[in-house]
Order: structure tokens, then C-alpha cells, then sequence
């Protein structure tokens, strides 16, 4: 499909000759030199970013902007404003009990962040504890969240003011509603009160964006005499720090994306215990009641997960025992432990279900739900003696629903219904689970469409892949796609290997050797929609982001005829460059998932042979919007620019490709509500104006 109309043309990037060797190959690198030599300090503070690379940024943005935004201008506005009309602007969550007082955020209506509030238990007047939109200022502003103290006098906060991930905490004294004279930077954003609220514990990033030190902070004294609490030397494990809910132990947690290993420190005596020796393969999570760990645990083959018990006394795993077995295909997601219960988050056929076990009599409880596809989650709230629980259920169809749930009783009640002011009827769309085949094994596909959109092979269709690090895409309600499915859209989540919709082996058949197994899947959907005729065979725009990006990198280049577009946000395309890299932030712990290329021949040959970077070809590609963040510490920003420059320099087409960098935002992208309802906007045009300019 060529695009006659573009009015300008696009920038070429130089090359310069960057030539690397590893295991007896060599390799020519001409767009290295779009990674800044002094990326480090770019991250915090981007007009650090070299004059040369500023420019061709500059100059691709610029290109964006004249082939294809000025175009679809007042189509992204009418989908911005139709999402927005979507959006309750002064909606609040639900409170959450803790102590005399209840917790819960508020946004207000045109204001881009929340506002954090409290009132008393019983209810009353609310009082406003932070209101980040007076912080936010006028540049980008990265909410890390709150945690008040135990005392309820202090509320400790976090904000990233430059995209970068780096967290500056604050803490503010209540009683006068101004900050003290702490200040931690360079922060992962999470904060953890001591039971005595003389002091916090936090995270710290080291130059490399590295999580590796946990530091606890007391109050009203310097970050430089921050006492380290651990710091881990393995530059392949980030470090992370928590607390059980029954305020018994502050939890240290060291993982890559495949093994964990986790301390306690005692709140009362302060002594620190190590549960079990990290082992390769080997994931724990542990929660504490009444003496006892509840560990969370893929030990002794458990590839989806079983539950353990064992004293705290004495935590060896020679002297765990089974509560909750194994059963393979049933993956324990997520436990937690409360006075009386064990709740646990588990994906069964596919779905996902609460269970509640009373500790006291062994007795189960279920909450599940009828629908072919739905989202559920599930919180404990603060408090440790509480004989309720709170989950959260949507369904593509559905808008999310709070319930509270009383554990003794059964009984559920709505505590919040999500209300769409421009309206919404449940029964004008439809949703479905089916299913593709790839390689021999059944690919789930969550569609949502419009009850007036024949599918009969004349449909155009958004289809979305993840497919990495064992995350599941779920089947939520999106007030988003419903522009989309409006127009006649079929949109449609393959849940491709790599996730764990069908359990850890989906995730193990999705990654390091077989993580080409992501993109067959991929594939193999898109050609089941086509041959169902549940879509058009000329109209399927492929979106990912991130790891997603990967995918749609990869796809491509394997199969760039079956798709009308491809949109790329932050796509993680330049594998084998970055996994060579061990000075990139993420570049060790991610090993375990993709391979060692510095160390293995066999691993380098494998990404090499995927890596949509390294595998561009002279031949036709599809229509591309490729968005990027240039504080973006996941996915650096020359990623996606070296990929659009080489795609430029060989691709055989004339096919619109635009590359968008935000100059001022990260991974995340933009900042604010509002924002970020316009990169929606922005992308959901591309698939629209790309699909209607085929000619059938």
C-alpha cells in the first residue's frame, strides 16, 4: 500500500562504520552512534543530549508531524474526546480502613493526577493529604505513590520529574501539611515504614539503574547517612523491600525473572533471616502469621506453583510442608495471609478464580465467574485482623466492578461500579474466547466486537501481543478500545507463549530457546482470524509495546504481507546489542529470558537470528508508527531509532513509516491522564487511516 500524498521526505541517518566481534563474528553496527556517549546523565536531565542526535530526533518528529499527524489531526481529536467522555474526571476509589482513618484518592474533574485523602474510619469530612497536581508543576511528573505511617502523622511520597525511573521520596508532617527536610533520590519510588515510624526503608538505583541496595532512612537526618541494609553484588538481581501485612517482618527480596531469594529482618528484634539460598529456576514469595511462613513457591517441580508452610523458627526447606500441592495447570498467581485465611489468586483453564482457605478448619471458598473471558484481582486492604477481602472483576464488556467480600459469610457487596458518562451498554458488544493453532498447541484469542459488525471476513481488526516475562494480558474492560470496536473494529489479544495464560509452561515455551515460539503464535492468530473470516484479510493492525515491541519487530520481518500496519511503542528491537551490553540498566537480570550472548556462542546465535534490528531485509514492510521515550531506561531511545534508520535505508517500499519520539517522557510514556489519552488517540488513528486508505 504506498502513500502518494506524503508531502515531505524523511530523514536519512547518517552511518558510521562501528564494528564489534564476538565468538569469531563480526558485525557492522552503521546507526551505533544515535546511542549518546553520555546516555547516563541524559536519562535525568535530557538537554544533555548530543547536539547530532538531538537533531535527526528532531528532524523524524518533525516528519511525523507533516506525513501523518497533521493529517489525521481531527481524527485523534474526536477519539481523545471520545475516550475522555468515557472517563468519571471526579472519580474517587474506593477508602480503605486502616487504624481510626480510611485511605483513598480522588481525582477531580480536568485535573491531570490524583489527590490523596483520608478521613475517619466511620466517615465524615475528608481531609487532603497531597495533592499531586499542585506538585506536579508544569514539565513531566511520574506519581510513585504514598505510604503513611503507622502513627498516621507522617505520609511519605515519590515522583519521577524527568521519565527516567529515578524517584525523588518526600515526607510530610501531617499535622502542619508541609514537607520535613528529607529528601531521598535516585529512589525506585517504594517506601517501607519501620513499626516505630522513626525511619523508612527504600530502594536504591545505582548509575546503571540498577535496584541493588536496600537503605533505611531515619527521619529527619541526611541521605548520606542512610544506613545500607543489604546490597546485593550480583549485578544480574535487583533487590526490592517490603513488609508482611501482619507488620512482623520487613521483607527483602532478591530476583532475576527466573530465581529469588528472600530475608526477613525481624521488626521487633531486628534480626535477619534468610528463608532459602537462591537456586537457579527457584521462585518464593513468603508472607508470616502467628509464628508460621506462608511461602509462595515453584520448588520440588511445582512449575505453577504450590503453597508451603514452615516455622519461622526454623525456615529451612528441608522443613517445608505442602498446604496448598501442585496441580499442574492451575497456576497459584499470588497469596496472601490473614489473621484467620490464606487467599490465593489462581488461573484455572485459563481464567482466573479467588480462593479463601480458613486456616482454623481447612475449609475452601471459590469466588469465580460465569463470562468466557474476564479480569480479576484481588487486594487485603491494610490491616491484618480483617475478616473481609476486596477484589476488582471487568470483562471486556464489562466495566470494572469493587466488591467487598465478606469471608465468614459469603456475601459480596458493590462498594463501586465504573461509570462511563457517555454511556455505555453492556449488551451492544460482544466477547469471546476461541482459540488458534500453532506448532501443536491451542493460542487463546480474547475478541471484543460491536453486536452490529458482521464477522464475515470484511471486518478491519486491532490485534494486540505481549508474549515475555510470564505477564499475562488480561481480558479487562477498556473504555479506550470501545473507539475502536465502534467503528467497526474487531479487536482482538492473542495471549501468545511467553505469558502464562495456560501456565508456567506457556511462559517457559515463550522465552530463551523457544522464544521464537512468541512470534509463530502471533502468526498463526492473525492467519486464523483471516481464514474464520472473523476479519478482514488486508485490514489487521499488529500493536505491541516494550517486549511487544520485540514481537512486532520480529513479526515484521517474518511475515510483513498479512499486515496492513504495525505500531511499535517502545519497542524493545535491538536484542543482541543490548544483551551484549552489560552496562545497559536491565541488560543482566535479563539473561535468564532471552540468553547470554557475551558468554554463550549458542545463545548469540540465537538472538542474532530474531533480533528485528539485526534481521531487516531489503524488501516491502508494512505501514509503521513507531513511538519512543528518550529517558526511557527500559527501552533506550536508540533502539527504535536505529531500527526506523535502518528500516528506512532497506526497505523496498513506500509505505509510511514515522517515527515519534517524546522528548520529555520514558517509558511510560507522557504524563497525566489526559496525555496519555492522547498517545491513545494517536495510535487507534494510525490503525483507523491505515485501514481506510486499502483498497479491497
Amino acid at each position: 500500500m504506498s502513500n502518494p500524498n506524503i508531502t515531505s521526505l524523511p530523514p536519512i541517518a547518517q552511518k558510521h562504520s562501528h564494528i564489534t566481534r564476538n565468538h569469531d563474528i563480526e558485525r557492522n553496527d552503521p546507526y551505533h552512534w544515535l546511542r549518546d556517549k553520555n546516555w547516563q546523565q541524559v536519562m535525568t536531565d535530557p538537554s544533555l543530549l548530543t547536539k547530532e542526535i538531538r537533531e535527526y530526533l528532531e528532524a523524524e518528529n518533525k516528519y511525523f508531524q507533516t506525513a501523518f499527524n497533521q493529517k489525521t489531526k481531527d481524527l485523534q481529536e474526536t477519539i481523545y474526546k471520545e475516550i475522555r467522555g468515557r472517563i468519571k474526571e471526579d472519580e474517587s476509589s474506593v477508602p480503605t480502613a486502616d487504624g481510626p482513618f480510611a485511605y483513598f484518592s480522588r481525582m477531580e474533574e480536568g485535573k491531570q493526577y490524583p489527590l490523596i485523602v483520608r478521613t475517619l474510619r466511620s466517615g465524615g469530612d475528608e481531609k487532603i493529604l497531597l495533592d499531586c497536581n499542585m506538585e506536579a508543576g508544569e514539565g513531566y511528573f511520574g506519581f510513585g505513590g504514598t505510604s503513611h505511617d503507622p502513627s498516621h502523622k507522617f505520609l511519605a511520597w515519590s515522583a519521577d520529574r524527568a521519565g527516567s525511573e529515578y524517584y525523588t521520596i518526600n515526607i510530610r508532617d501531617l499535622k502542619t501539611g508541609k514537607e520535613t527536610n528529607d529528601i531521598i533520590e535516585k529512589s525506585s519510588g517504594g517506601i517501607v515504614w519501620a513499626n516505630d515510624s522513626k525511619s523508612i526503608y527504600y530502594t536504591e538505583l545505582n548509575s546503571s539503574h540498577r535496584p541493588y541496595r536496600i537503605m533505611q532512612h531515619l527521619i529527619g537526618e541526611k541521605q548520606s547517612s542512610d544506613k545500607i541494609i543489604y546490597e546485593e553484588p550480583d549485578s544480574g538481581f535487583f533487590v526490592s523491600v517490603g513488609k508482611t501485612l501482619s507488620s512482623k517482618y520487613i521483607v527483602i527480596d532478591v530476583h532475576d525473572h527466573q530465581t529469588s531469594e528472600v530475608r526477613l529482618i525481624d521488626t521487633t528484634s531486628g534480626a535477619m533471616t534468610l528463608v532459602a539460598k537462591r537456586q537457579n529456576g527457584h521462585e518464593y514469595s513468603v508472607d508470616e502469621r502467628g509464628g508460621e511462613l506462608f511461602i509462595r513457591t515453584n520448588c520440588d517441580k511445582a512449575q505453577d506453583f504450590k503453597i508451603v508452610r514452615v516455622s519461622a523458627d526454623d525456615p529451612a526447606q528441608e522443613n517445608w510442608q505442602d498446604l496448598i500441592p501442585h496441580r499442574c495447570g492451575t497456576l497459584v498467581l499470588s497469596s496472601f495471609v490473614t489473621k484467620n485465611h490464606l487467599t490465593r489468586l489462581e488461573r484455572h483453564k485459563g481464567l482466573p478464580r479467588i480462593i479463601i482457605l480458613d486456616l482454623r478448619t481447612n475449609i475452601e471458598k471459590q469466588i469465580a465467574f460465569d463470562e468466557s473471558a474476564y479480569s480479576l484481582g484481588v487486594s487485603s486492604g491494610y490491616e491484618f485482623d480483617n475478616e473481609n477481602i476486596r477484589f476488582t472483576y471487568s470483562s471486556p464488556t464489562t466495566p470494572t466492578e469493587v466488591f467487598d467480600y465478606e469471608i465468614e459469610t459469603g456475601n459480596r457487596t458493590l462498594k463501586k461500579r465504573q461509570i462511563i458518562p457517555s454511556g455505555h451498554n453492556k449488551g451492544d458488544y460482544i466477547t469471546d474466547r476461541i482459540f488458534a493453532k500453532s506448532n501443536g498447541e491451542e493460542i487463546p484469542i480474547t475478541i471484543l466486537y460491536h453486536k452490529d459488525t458482521a464477522l464475515d471476513g470484511s471486518a478491519p481488526c486491532l490485534l494486540y501481543g505481549y508474549g515475555a516475562y510470564g505477564m499475562s494480558m488480561p481480558a479487562s474492560f477498556s473504555i479506550a478500545n470501545l473507539s475502536l470496536v465502534d467503528r467497526g473494529f474487531v479487536h482482538v489479544i492473542a495471549h501468545i507463549r511467553g505469558g502464562m495464560e495456560k501456565g508456567y509452561q506457556w511462559y517457559a515455551k515463550g522465552r530463551h530457546e523457544f522464544k521464537t515460539n512468541s512470534f509463530d503464535d502471533f502468526i498463526a492468530v492473525a492467519h486464523h482470524l483471516m481464514e474464520q473470516k472473523i476479519v478482514a484479510k488486508d485490514k489487521i493492525v499488529a500493536q505491541g509495546g516494550s517486549a511487544g515491541g520485540m514481537l512486532m519487530g520480529a513479526i515484521a520481518n517474518k511475515s510483513p504481507k498479512i499486515f496492513a500496519a504495525i505500531i511499535a511503542q517502545v519497542p524493545f528491537v535491538d536484542v543482541l546489542n543490548t544483551m551484549l551490553d552489560d552496562t545497559l540498566p536491565l541488560t543482566p537480570p535479563e539473561w535468564p529470558e532471552w540468553g547470554n550472548p557475551i558468554v554463550s556462542k549458542e545463545d548469540f546465535e540465537l538472538i542474532k537470528s530474531y533480533s528485528p534490528y539485526d534481521n531487516v531485509e531489503e524488501k516491502s514492510y508494512p505501514p509503521m508508527l513507531v513511538m519512543a521515550g528518550l529517558t526511557d531506561p527500559r527501552v533506550t531511545y536508540w533502539e527504535p531509532a536505529k531500527w526506523v534508520a535502518r528500516l528506512r535505508d532497506m526497505k523496498t517500499d513506500d509505505n509510511l513509516l514515522v517515527l515519534k519520539t517524546n522528548m520529555e517522557a520514558g517509558h511510560a510514556g507522557a504524563s497525566g491522564r489526559f496525555e496519555r489519552i492522547k498517545e491513545t488517540a494517536l495510535a487507534q488513528a494510525f490503525a483507523i487511516w491505515v485501514c481506510s486508505r486499502v483498497r479491497t
